[in-house]
């Protein structure tokens, strides 16, 4: 059985991945510091506890486990965290990359699956968005994921390396078996936002802004199941194994949905009245973003299976429901933390 390291495997899309992994019968193997991660959601194989820019501790992973290919989530992942704290963006997210990349070449791993985001177009003027539009991140985490992406091209050329960067958009949704789900201490996406507010843990919900130049004025995002990425990822590791050429590809849907419609999506879908209040626009928030990933389609024969908002509210809504308490009390979360 092929073994695949999963930096940042205890976080929300990569424990996802490591499910998806296991059941098509590859080994994950998550390498993950547990700062932002849950050890729970570890359910699929081994976990070796570990910060990326460990370069010891690293090595002595990848001589235990000699991994035939990486998928790589681990990485700071909020913008407004990211506008306060750039430097620890770039620490973490370039800096532990670059030092992941010199022990793969190290120990001769010659695949690597990225995850990168949709961020790093910043606000595109085509929409949707295809994988040639100019990258020009708005906010320090979109323009690490643009240096690493950079970095991947530039060592495919130094020496023998293969990657696929998947520029996903907004990861929603939760497995629809009910093992694992989304959560985040504290808490920022979202969907799991508005949950809070439907479970009652929070008052209220604020909409970052109504004045964008969109239909009802609130920023529209295409939402993707995390189980669909969960699939892309493994079919991303499976092209690069087999012998793909080097490539970025977005995952999406190629549907938007407004911060209102998903607002009343949770209303109807939890029955729960979701009080609202409107507060000013987030720096690093581009009005619309909107997937073109027919490339994925074509080239990975990856389609999303879980499209519909409703469907990925209602599985986030019976995760938040029953197996969140179980993580909440193990973890011994506060009773306001905000999970999802």
């Amino acid at each position: 059985m092929t073994s695949i390291l999963v930096t940042g495997g205890a976080g929300y899309i990569g424990s996802h991945t490591c499910k998806a992994l296991r059941t098509v019968g590859f080994v994950p193997i998550t390498y993950d510091n547990l700062k932002r991660g849950n050890p729970e959601a570890v359910k699929w194989g081994e976990i070796e506890i570990g910060d990326l820019v460990d370069g010891r501790r690293l090595r002595e992973v990848f001589a235990r486990h000699r991994p035939a290919a990486v998928i790589h989530f681990a990485a700071l992942a909020y913008v407004g965290e990211s506008n306060k704290n750039p430097i620890a963006y770039y620490r973490n997210n370039v800096g532990g990359t670059a030092v992941l990349l010199d022990i793969m070449r190290e120990y001769d791993v010659r695949h690597i699956v990225f995850s990168s985001s949709c961020a790093v177009y910043g606000a595109p003027k085509v929409i949707p968005i295809p994988e040639n539009s100019p990258c020009a991140p708005i906010n320090p985490y979109g323009t690490t994921k643009m240096i690493c992406e950079n970095m991947l091209r530039e060592c495919a050329t130094a020496f023998p390396l293969t990657f696929l960067a998947l520029r996903y958009f907004n990861a929603a949704g939760g497995d629809p078996e009910g093992e694992v789900g989304e959560c985040h201490i504290p808490e920022t996406h979202v969907i799991p936002l508005l949950l809070d507010v439907a479970a009652g843990t929070n008052e209220s919900f604020t909409i970052f802004g109504d004045d964008y130049p969109t239909a009802d004025g609130t920023c529209v995002r295409d939402y993707i199941h995390v189980s669909d990425l969960a699939d892309a990822h493994v079919k991303a590791a499976r092209a690069v194994l087999d012998g793909a050429e080097s490539a970025a590809y977005n995952i999406g849907t190629g549907r938007g949905w407004s911060v209102l419609e998903l607002v009343d999506s949770v209303r109807q879908i939890t029955n729960r009245n979701i009080p609202v209040h409107v507060g000013p626009r987030r720096p690093g928030d581009p009005p619309v973003l909107i997937a073109d990933a027919a490339r994925a389609r074509y080239q990975l024969g990856w389609r999303p299976r879980h499209s519909d908002l409703a469907e990925q509210v209602a599985h986030a809504w019976a995760w938040r429901q029953g197996a969140v308490k179980t993580w909440q009390r193990m973890q011994g979360c506060a009773a306001e933390a905000s999970l999802g």
